[in-house]
């Protein structure tokens, strides 16, 4: 069912694209038919979204989102509807204006277990500022050095980039 069940906290995040500032694809990313790069992440901008077999409304409904701000990765686009891949792997279809370019990141949801530490700054031996379970979702605020800046309700600073699922590993994001 992909994440459409994860009890993650959602986030308002800043925009990492805006009309005026399409993402720009490094040499040997493919363009889609809409000009931006795929594959790329995005996040869900509705609270009910249904994801199909296929590209268009006439194909059955597989599941349907209800967590706005949930980090999606675009891996095909078809007229206005983007072919789309969740943290567990799971893909679908769905109508592009129920998208985002806003930047989320989930934090490692392939595991249990122990939180994750967020740090004042971007190197692994600066001071915790805080701890965040699997499964939380914040803005992402900007990637380098292996290191990503991330905030939400109640917590604000850097986490290993290995951390999170909704930023690509080599993805410098300003």
């Amino acid at each position: 069912m992909g994440l459409a069940g994860l009890a993650a906290v959602i986030l308002t995040i800043h925009p990492a694209t805006s009309p005026q500032a399409a993402p720009k694809a490094s040499p040997g990313v493919e363009l889609g038919p809409s000009g931006l790069p795929v594959p790329r992440f995005v996040s869900l901008k509705a609270s009910r979204v249904n994801v199909r077999v296929g590209p268009g409304e006439d194909y059955k409904i597989a599941w349907v989102f209800v967590k706005p701000g949930l980090p999606i990765e675009v891996v095909q686009e078809y007229d206005n509807w983007r072919k789309v891949r969740d943290a567990d792997g799971t893909t679908g279809w769905i109508f592009q204006s129920l998208l985002s370019g806003k930047r989320t990141a989930v934090v490692a949801p392939w595991a249990g277990g122990d939180p994750r530490p967020i740090h004042a700054s971007a190197t692994p031996g600066s001071a915790i500022t805080a701890y965040l379970e699997p499964g939380v979702t914040g803005s992402v605020e900007r990637c380098s050095a292996g290191f990503c800046r991330i905030a939400g309700k109640g917590f604000s600073g850097w986490i290993d980039r290995e951390q999170l699922w909704g930023v690509y590993p080599d993805e410098d994001i300003e």
